[in-house]
């Protein structure tokens, strides 16, 4: 067989032409909707290593190179760990900050990074919030990334715009669903559809979407990808179009049409890239032709993937070939093809005319801060209300303990075994009832894959997403405080008075925050809600048991629970400030009975061993510190999360060097089929 580069340069020389008129159809400096231009996006001689500690480093990708044009769908395509996600992720400046990457990413040819509002990335997975309706979820989308200057009646009609131009029509009120109370809900195409709704409101230039058909059947795969298609070929209402990038694992027959260009790795090598319909003609030539009737995709993943390393199927004659052996064969013929010259030649031409014409893209304009707090307060209050499992359940559960605690300790009484029974009402509201609320974990993992989402798409500002989180959970915090908190005060008949009734809901109050501040916290560390559950069951554990009443001050062993655990549990504070609540202004009879009796001080002194150098008042404002201290520590948890991230795509590109894009000649390359026309 004659090598495929000396098969492929025999019909260069006739190609000039076409050449030339691809550089002069470029049109960089073409202005597109709203006098936005067009976005090229190249990448030159790609190394992405990530370390692997004492065992030195890992090259994820070597050496890549390749564009992306608008008006079309490139899809990054190969088996599974080739480094589809990485490249996507690298193109995107979305690689963690300890990977380190070499080479040139360039937008319009230029060094710059990817401002807001002209790019977006769709995730692999769809993080939604399943209590709204499709309708619901864009439109607060919209409100959120869409500039302040335009009204909310516009917002609304971009939003059904995008809508219709997904095909969401009959499913615009319909719940997305999902979890349990919100319903079935959509389909898995349609959720896809709308995570792609969400990311286009802005009408981005360029598209990423990491394995759009993940977990999908055939049809569904089809009328998802037909969809982006579609985006491809327009900017909003007109335009030139979007440049869409798709990694892609194993896309059917008809799917893989609906692809302009073709990049296919194999262990982070490049193994083919140009126009996808040229791909048969390429592993025919180097010995590796598509079966009649089979899917194109599934020939070329069975002929690159190492998984399992068995013999490959060629139109040799004489013995098989290994997986490694044919990957070898095709990323070397690749690099001396003119499939290869003719990717460098149009690398070469975008970064000159870029560099000519482009300018330095802008961010657009956003929604304030002010906007981002109303809008996600008042969507993360109708997703509590919507939720029954995230407030509801609990506020049932919360009536029916404190109705059973008021029918245990009915009219209490002022007896001196009262004193005890007292002690024991408080401990278990202040404790037990706040520890409940480590059952809205799931809901606060959901919560957090929301906003990482939103986050890194830039949709609003870690500083929103904290104050509306705590202004959209006060109310319901406070519902569950007053009726049970009325239940459990009335029925036992403790110490009388409003104001000893206000300072019991307010502690009360001030204790569920505190302990949903904790476990926003460690739903921040710990992505996994099960895990979750059961590290933030044991941190309040540990601190009920170093709160002062299971063992009283006194007698805690001093290393660790007496110094520091006794001062830092919050629960210490509860019990003390409930304590003088109750106690101080009461008397009750002594223990042996004779007529003596015994005032509340004495007894909080010394059946209790309160702190008494301080009030109660005292005792809620450090609770109250508390919550704000957490809620600090969880700011400041998910802004350092936040830095971790790179922070755009001009952390991963080189300059470029425009004397030697001066010099690229081009050459010809390979004709398509009839079927396969040049955009």
């Amino acid at each position: 067989m004659a090598p495929l580069a000396s098969v492929m340069n025999l019909r260069g020389s006739s190609l000039q032409t076409e050449g030339s008129r691809e550089l002069e159809a470029l049109g960089m400096s073409r202005e597109v909707e709203g006098g936005d231009q067009e976005m090229y996006l190249t990448w030159e001689d790609l190394w992405v290593t990530v370390s692997k500690g004492r065992k030195g480093s890992k090259a994820i990708l070597q050496g890549l190179t390749g564009y992306a044009r608008p008006g079309e769908v490139l899809a990054i395509m190969g088996p599974s760990g080739c480094g589809k996600s990485t490249l996507l992720d690298a193109l995107a400046g979305r690689l963690n900050a300890d990977t380190r990457i070499e080479g040139n990413v360039l937008v319009n040819g230029q060094r710059q990074a990817l401002a807001y509002g002209t790019s977006a990335y769709v995730m692999q997975d769809d993080t939604l919030i399943a209590t709204l309706t499709v309708r619901e979820a864009i439109q607060y989308s919209a409100h959120l990334q869409l500039p302040t200057s335009m009204s909310r009646a516009e917002k609304r009609e971009r939003a059904d715009a995008t809508i219709r131009e997904m095909g969401l029509q009959e499913a615009a009120d319909t719940r997305i669903g999902g979890m349990w109370g919100a319903g079935k809900g959509l389909s898995g195409g349609q959720k896809r559809r709308v995570s792609i709704c969400m990311e286009v409101l802005t009408h981005p230039k360029l598209l990423f979407l990491d394995e759009p058909t993940s977990g999908l059947d055939s049809a569904a795969s089809y009328y998802v990808m037909s969809r982006i298609a579609r985006l491809s070929r327009r900017v909003g209402g007109g335009g030139s179009g979007r440049t869409i990038v798709v990694s892609i694992h194993q896309p059917s027959s008809e799917v893989f049409q609906l692809f302009g260009n073709l990049c296919l790795l194999s262990s982070g090598r490049t193994v083919f890239f140009g126009r996808s319909c040229e791909a048969n003609q390429f592993f025919a030539l180097n010995g590796f032709p598509c079966p009649t009737l089979q899917n194109p995709s599934d020939h070329f993943l069975k002929t690159i993937n190492m998984d399992f390393d068995m013999d490959v199927e060629i139109g040799f004659e004489g013995p098989g070939m290994s997986a490694k052996e044919a990957i070898d064969v095709l990323t070397s013929s690749y690099k001396s093809s003119t499939f290869f010259q003719h990717v460098e030649q149009k690398v070469g031409q975008i970064c000159k005319q870029g560099v000519r014409d482009g300018g330095m893209l802008k961010d657009r304009d956003h929604s304030g801060f002010f906007t981002q707090c109303w809008v996600l307060t008042r969507r993360s209050s109708l997703n509590m209300f919507r939720d029954m499992g995230y407030y509801w359940l609990r506020f049932a559960i919360y009536i029916i303990l404190n109705l059973g605690l008021g029918t245990i300790f009915y009219d209490i009484g002022s007896s001196y075994g009262s004193i005890q029974a007292r002690g024991a009402v408080i401990v278990f509201i202040s404790t037990f009832l706040t520890f409940m609320t480590i059952g809205g974990f799931p809901s606060f993992v959901e919560d957090m894959k929301v906003f990482s989402r939103e986050r890194l798409n830039g949709h609003y500002g870690t500083g929103a997403f904290a104050v509306s989180n705590t202004l959209s959970s006060a109310p319901y915090l406070l519902l569950i405080s007053l009726l049970p908190g009325i239940i459990s005060y009335y029925l036992v008949g403790l110490h009388p008075g409003f104001n000893r009734f206000f300072y019991f809901v307010s502690m009360l109050f001030v204790c569920l925050m505190l302990v949903e501040s904790l476990m926003m916290i460690v739903a921040s560390l710990v992505p996994n809600y099960l895990m979750g559950i059961i590290v933030g069951a044991g941190i309040q554990a540990v601190m009920i048991l170093g709160g002062g009443f299971f063992r009283l001050p006194d007698d805690l062993p001093k290393p660790f629970w007496k110094y520091p655990l006794h001062y830092i549990a919050f629960h210490r504070y509860a019990y003390q400030g409930m304590f003088k609540n109750e106690f101080q202004g009461l008397e009750f009879p002594g223990q042996d009975g004779g007529g003596r009796t015994i005032n509340g001080d004495e007894i909080l002194r010394d059946i209790w061993e309160v702190d008494m150098r301080y009030s109660k008042w005292v005792d809620l404002g450090i609770l109250i510190a508390m919550v704000l201290m957490y809620r600090v520590i969880f700011f400041t948890i998910i802004k350092t999360k936040e830095a971790m991230t790179k922070p755009g795509i001009g952390a991963l590109m080189g300059n470029v060097n425009t004397k030697q894009a001066a010099q690229v000649t081009m050459v010809g390359r390979p004709s398509c089929a009839t079927t396969c026309m040049e955009t």
